[in-house]
């Protein structure tokens, strides 16, 4: 069969009425056109005019300028462009009826007869097994949130925050109150950090918008961070992870630290030294965390102002204010920065070490543009399940689990991890899963190895 190219007809197609404004819509041709994958490849954002193409479901979509207002970060939708999306379209959005009011406007065309449903590098019966798993996962019901669970885990922190403050209230800040109120507040931030991260993947509720508007509450009210800013570094991580340039959890390298092999040996024989990452593994422990607080601090107020976020800029002052007036008149303004800026030191070194003992001992690199499953595998780990653990990490340590179905509620991961294991079994690929120490400890493995690969090739490469 002959195949037809960029500029041909296919069948025609009724321009959709989707009720939008003009400036959110566009006409559509009466006529579809048919493309080839090579079509597809040259529309990456990166040739000339910066056009930007994506297939799902065999349907051809410019998403050029719709990335820009793209309700889940700009960043996130163009990492897949000139790529096949439909496994991480299917992955983020469970409200399919929602955005095909944004699909339809988007549509240029579709795949032609002759060409494949998947692109000749991903693994066609990996993937067709994936996403029949996907559908007995919704048969079961594992994308369904429990309410009284997440009740009961937003009770908890709020008691945690609560117990923060009335700990120096009522016993004042002798040594061991002051230090009690710490683990308190260090204690309810990270969790709030945990549960603002299962409103971010909307596996709360089924309805995005009380996600949306609980994950505001969570993370902007109490604690004084944008949401929009994490949502849109946070699906860039999932829609590429351990991809470097475009997962932002690796933009410490170079600058901070060497990760990975081939990013290592790339930075080594470009003979660049921004620290010294042979000696990543030993200084990591302090200066990791060390540095993600002033980050942060700082990031998301050149976010929200850049982005013209006020309503998230006039929240996060608000936090800062309340924080303030609920202390200060306890300790005076000395302590309370010992106080405020201990806790914020101890939160950072707990979400760093629960944040990268899935990712940093694992496959880093360029996007290869692999299939969903294998980007997904290739970068994560699990850690052994316990009450604990589960706890300490905000069930995290079913990282693959959550990065193969990332609107999954928590509470079901274990569920699924038998069905995700099989899969993996059925086709060779490694289900890696370690106790939390073992996790901890590849840390710096890691980093030792990647460190020695940069002073290998910056000495002799």
């Amino acid at each position: 069969m002959k195949i037809l190219h960029r500029g041909e007809l296919a069948k025609p197609e009724m321009a959709p009425q989707t009720g939008s404004t003009e400036k959110e819509t566009r006409p559509v041709s009466a006529f579809l056109q048919l493309f080839t994958w090579e079509d597809i490849r040259i529309h990456n954002g990166r040739g000339q005019g910066q056009e930007q193409w994506l297939v799902i479901d065999r349907k051809v979509y410019d998403v050029s300028e719709f990335s820009k207002r793209h309700p889940g970060g700009s960043r996130v939708i163009s990492h897949y462009a000139g790529q096949d999306a439909t496994d991480a379209f299917v992955a983020f959005h469970n409200d399919k009826s929602l955005v095909k009011k944004y699909l339809k406007s988007l549509l240029i065309g579709e795949l032609a007869p002759d060409q494949p449903s998947f692109e000749s590098n991903k693994k066609k019966s990996l993937l067709e097994d994936f996403r029949e798993l996907r559908c007995t996962v919704e048969k079961m019901g594992l994308l369904r949130p429990n309410y009284i669970f997440f009740f009961l885990i937003f009770l908890h922190l709020l008691v945690l925050d609560a117990a923060s403050w009335l700990v120096v209230w009522y016993f004042g800040i002798s040594l061991v109150p002051f230090l009690v109120g710490i683990a308190f507040f260090t204690i309810a931030q990270i969790q709030m950090g945990w549960f603002q991260h299962d409103l971010g993947h909307c596996s709360v509720f089924r309805k995005p918008k009380w996600n949306r508007l609980l994950q505001i509450v969570v993370i902007n009210v109490l604690k004084g961070l944008p949401a929009s800013w994490w949502n849109h570094l946070h699906n860039q991580h999932h829609a590429k992870p351990n991809c470097f340039r475009k997962d932002p959890d690796l933009n410490m390298h170079p600058l901070l630290f060497s990760l990975g092999k081939t990013l290592s040996v790339e930075l080594g024989k470009q003979k660049k030294k921004f620290m010294p990452y042979n000696y990543q593994h030993k200084y990591f422990i302090l200066l990791a965390p060390l540095a993600l607080v002033p980050f942060f601090q700082l990031s998301i107020f050149y976010f929200a102002i850049k982005r013209k976020k006020w309503l998230d800029l006039l929240l996060i002052v608000s936090f800062n204010i309340r924080v303030c007036l609920m202390y200060i008149p306890l300790m005076g303004f000395n302590n309370f920065m010992v106080y405020y800026w201990l806790s914020r030191y101890l939160e950072s070194t707990w979400f760093i070490w629960v944040s990268q003992m899935n990712h940093i001992p694992m496959d880093i690199d360029y996007d290869k543009n692999k299939d969903w499953v294998s980007t997904q595998l290739h970068a994560t780990c699990n850690v052994k399940q316990s009450l604990f653990n589960d706890w300490f990490t905000g069930h995290l340590n079913f990282q693959i689990e959550h990065h193969l179905f990332p609107t999954m509620p928590r509470h079901n991961y274990w569920k699924a991890a038998p069905l995700v294991k099989a899969l993996c079994d059925k086709h060779g690929i490694e289900y890696k899963s370690k106790t939390l120490l073992t996790a901890f400890v590849d840390i710096l493995h890691s980093l030792k190895d990647s460190g020695e690969h940069w002073l290998e090739a910056y000495l002799h490469g």
